[in-house]
């Protein structure tokens, strides 16, 4: 059964990325307690640019923790292991480290019947520049659309809490389209 690994919350902040001072809410920090889910999101949570991220359909972002060896090997491939080893949930910008559900295994329409809430899968992340700067090297973008590892939105489909621990069951919708598929729709533009 999947299992929610761990819940991250962020506040939208100031920061530098190269010579522009933008703001991001990229710094998730894990939550221990049950955290309320509400139509747009988890309580405590902000979304810098409301027209990438955040919303009704794009109110949660999930992603596989499974994906975290790879990213950790990539970071080490550019030159990043010796100055920061550390990737903790939540450094991909996700609200929810998840155990056990990979991209391939979600289609747009699923909905994650948690114990207390429903999310329903919506659409895949897209990767931008502040993707980038979190992983510290140019080419996570790239190599986030090369590998399809981009982790996926969820609406609210029932209000309640979320507590990391929690296991959680996928109920299948229409299987129309896979988050793979969504993502391959999208992906052009980062392959250049």
């Amino acid at each position: 059964m999947p299992q929610l690994l761990s819940v991250q919350v962020g506040v939208a902040r100031r920061t530098r990325i190269g010579e522009r001072n933008i703001l991001t809410a990229y710094g998730k920090q894990p939550v221990a307690q049950a955290v309320p889910v509400l139509p747009l999101g988890l309580m405590g949570d902000e979304q810098a640019d409301l027209s990438i991220h955040g919303g009704l359909e794009k109110a949660v972002y999930a992603y596989p923790s499974e994906h975290y060896a790879f990213w950790q090997a990539a970071r080490g491939e550019a030159g990043l292991s010796g100055i920061d080893d550390s990737l903790p949930p939540g450094s991909l910008g996700e609200n929810l480290t998840l155990a056990g559900l990979l991209e391939t295994g979600v289609w747009a329409g699923d909905v994650l019947k948690f114990p207390h809430c429903e999310l329903r899968v919506t659409l895949p992340r897209e990767p931008c520049y502040k993707f980038n700067a979190a992983m510290g090297f140019a080419r996570a973008s790239k190599l986030m659309a090369q590998t399809g590892f981009c982790g996926f939105y969820l609406a609210v489909k029932t209000p309640g809490t979320l507590r990391a621990g929690d296991a959680f069951d996928v109920v299948t919708g229409r299987r129309g389209v896979g988050i793979p598929a969504l993502f391959a729709a999208k992906l052009s533009k980062h392959l250049r």
